[in-house]
This record gives structure tokens, C-alpha cells and sequence, in this order.
């Protein structure tokens, strides 16, 4: 677990789209959708396939695996994060693919650059629920 807040989203406000993927984190996994038609890599959870339009998506579990496309370190904030204070926010491109918005977590900032391998981490809330990050492969 880091030393960052999870703050999740309230659960009325998740969708039915998104919905298996908030319950795999919760699980320990991380899921994506694939489209059936054209077989690209959908983040984040919708409806439909925004590179050819079909509807036909299939949900399927991911290694977890990235590397650092891009990141820049917080050093000052307020709110409950305040106290996280450096903390590190991210683009990770998945080894499948698409690029999640994350925190990038257990390390320091000096140490990490782009391109560098990371594997995804859940930080769990009192009731279960998870939020996915990142942390660098050792």
C-alpha cells in the first residue's frame, strides 16, 4: 500500500460499463476490453469500440505490466494528499497496449525515467474497493 489517499469514485456514479473493471481491481486484477471485431486494446471502460464503432467488447484480464511514457513529480498540494507530498502522477503505456493516467508509487522520484518498466499495484480502502497504480519493477 503507498502512502497515498484512495480516494474512490462514489459507487453511484460508476457504471455498468465500468463496472468489471472496478471489480477486478477489487479482485486483484486488471481488466481491459478488447473489441471482437478489430482487436484493439480499449481503456478506458465504455460502451463501444472507439477505433471501429462495433459494441461487441469482451472483457479479458491483463498482465499489469507498462513502462513510463511520461510522469512529473506533485511537491506541493493541498486536501488529502497534502501530506503524500512528493508524490508522482503518470501516463503508463500497458504492455497491451493503451495508456492509463496514474500514480506511480513505492520509490522515490529521483528515481524514476521514462521507459522504465512498472507493474501495476492496488491500494485497497477500508471496504475493499481499490484503486490501480504503479510501481517500478526491481
Amino acid at each position: 500500500m503507498s502512502k497515498l489517499p484512495v480516494t474512490l469514485p462514489d459507487p453511484a456514479a460508476l457504471t455498468e460499463e465500468s463496472k468489471p473493471f472496478w471489480e477486478g481491481l477489487a479482485a486483484g486484477q486488471l481488466r481491459l476490453q478488447r473489441c471482437d471485431d478489430c482487436a484493439e486494446v480499449i481503456w478506458y471502460p465504455r460502451g463501444l469500440c472507439p477505433h471501429c464503432g462495433s459494441v461487441a467488447l469482451a472483457w479479458f484480464t491483463a498482465s499489469g505490466q507498462g513502462t513510463v511514457y511520461s510522469f512529473t513529480v506533485v511537491r506541493r498540494t493541498g486536501g488529502p494528499f497534502g501530506a503524500a507530498v512528493p508524490y508522482m502522477v503518470g501516463y503508463v503505456e500497458l504492455a497491451e497496449g493503451p495508456r492509463v493516467l496514474t500514480n506511480i508509487v513505492d520509490c522515490d522520484p529521483g528515481q524514476v525515467g521514462i521507459g522504465q518498466p512498472v507493474q501495476c499495484v492496488f491500494d485497497y480502502d477500508e471496504g475493499g474497493r481499490a484503486l490501480l497504480r504503479f510501481r517500478p519493477v526491481t
